[in-house]
């Protein structure tokens, strides 16, 4: 479409122009075929949407209203078995942060005794537990000797 239509396309379709902007328009619209053309179809969609329209009117009773209020409060709620489970955010919150401070704590007590471990030298070290099993099932050699490969395979690192 040219601007000529498209700046005041809404005014003309609803006919609220002035005398001299409708003339432009309509003088225009003469001289361009695909203007008209496209003019028109939204004309017609119009309409249709028009035809749509239903004169109508579903009007309640005026006791459906507090009819509908009326049997909303004599039901009740009833327990359901997922309502067993549902968290109230506020608690799940709390709880994700207890299980992680939880979760914090201990990695903190595991990692400070593993490096105190073997440096206080009161027990067997991991090495040497390890080192003790017996031979996995898959392998031939004895546990001492596969433990003394994977050590020296350590140290080259």
């Amino acid at each position: 479409m040219h601007p000529v239509v498209m700046d005041s396309l809404e005014d003309f379709l609803c006919g609220a122009l002035t005398p001299v902007k409708r003339r432009e328009i309509d003088a225009h619209l003469i001289a361009c075929t695909s203007c008209r053309e496209e003019i028109h179809a939204m004309q017609e969609v119009s309409q249709l949407f028009g035809s749509l329209r239903s004169d109508e009117v579903f009007e309640p009773s005026p006791n459906f209203c507090a009819a509908v209020m009326q049997q909303v409060r004599a039901q009740k709620a009833a327990p359901s078995f997922a309502g067993l489970f549902s968290l109230n955010l506020a608690f799940a919150r709390r709880l994700v942060f207890a299980s992680l401070m939880t979760l914090a704590v201990l990695g903190g007590y595991l990692i400070s005794h593993e490096a105190t471990f073997s440096a206080t030298g009161n027990g067997v070290s991991p090495e040497a537990l390890l080192a003790q099993q017996d031979s996995p099932a898959f392998l031939s050699g004895p546990a001492q000797d596969n433990m003394l490969v994977t050590l020296t395979a350590y140290d080259r690192r």
